[in-house]
């Protein structure tokens, strides 16, 4: 059954994604609203794009909700993407913090997990004596079924093309049996990463300490200015002084009124 969505119906959920996410959806994307969520009329046996509505919005669990925003969520990643970043954590950021031994992170918008596990990566490697240090990497999405891929950090060996073969042998455990041809990522590596799920449009964060870094990589090209804005000052406070915040290659600050220092493109820093 093929389903049409009309300008109402769009709307409605256009405003709903919104008020929740913060991601805001063009009339142009009318046709990948409707494509995305078509099957799960199908699933429920709805009949138009309304019912479903009034399904997500009388849900009080919020679990339909929820997976609205799994279908309607982009969730693009790979190991080591935009290199110079970590080339900057490792030669920059690491050294500053040699006396202490101790980093806190925030991969802000994890999706499946490479994010947060190159990061992990690139701490290990970057430093002497890692066992000497205090590592903690929380890594959220709004997505909960990104979220479960990554935790279980099993990955199919395609994902790995771009990554140096010791670099896999040091980090993940080679499948073998009915998981040939998968990686799962090592104890040591996952227990430096804690896992939640985190609305970027809440009012407040569940972090208690000062952070380091934070890395908030091509998500915001999905949200307008004023959301834009109130989420980068957000970052602000839950920044340590001096500590940096990361976006993506395709973002960037430039009409955002913010109190960052910026170092490099796509790379900010809290004034100490």
């Amino acid at each position: 059954m093929e389903y049409s969505i009309t300008a109402k119906e769009f709307q409605q959920f256009r405003t709903l994604i919104y008020d929740e996410s913060g991601i805001s959806l063009s009339d142009q994307k009318t046709s990948l609203l409707a494509s995305r969520l078509s099957k799960r009329l199908r699933d429920l046996n709805l009949g138009t794009f309304s019912e479903y509505y009034a399904t997500v919005m009388e849900d009080q669990t919020r679990e339909e909700f929820t997976r609205l925003l799994d279908l309607i969520s982009t969730n693009k990643t790979a190991f080591f993407r935009e290199p110079k970043h970590f080339d900057f954590l490792r030669e920059r950021i690491l050294p500053e913090l040699n006396t202490t031994k101790q980093i806190r992170i925030w991969s802000s918008a994890c999706s499946t997990g490479e994010e947060p596990y190159t990061i992990a990566m690139t701490l290990y490697e970057g430093v002497q004596n890692p066992e000497r240090w205090d590592f903690k990497i929380l890594a959220s999405d709004l997505s909960t079924r990104v979220l479960a891929k990554a935790a279980a950090g099993t990955y199919d060996e395609d994902r790995f093309r771009e990554v140096p073969p010791d670099i896999v042998q040091r980090y993940f455990l080679r499948g073998r049996g009915d998981q040939t041809g998968f990686f799962k990522v090592k104890p040591h590596l996952a227990s430096a990463i804690t896992f939640r799920r985190l609305n970027l449009m809440d009012d407040r964060f569940p972090i208690k300490n000062p952070l380091d870094l934070i890395f908030c990589r091509n998500v915001m090209i999905y949200f307008d200015r004023p959301t834009q804005q109130t989420l980068v000052n957000k970052f602000h406070h839950y920044l340590r002084p001096g500590g940096y915040l990361f976006i993506g290659h395709s973002e960037s600050l430039q009409w955002v009124t913010h109190p960052f220092k910026s170092l490099a493109p796509t790379i900010y820093q809290k004034e100490r």
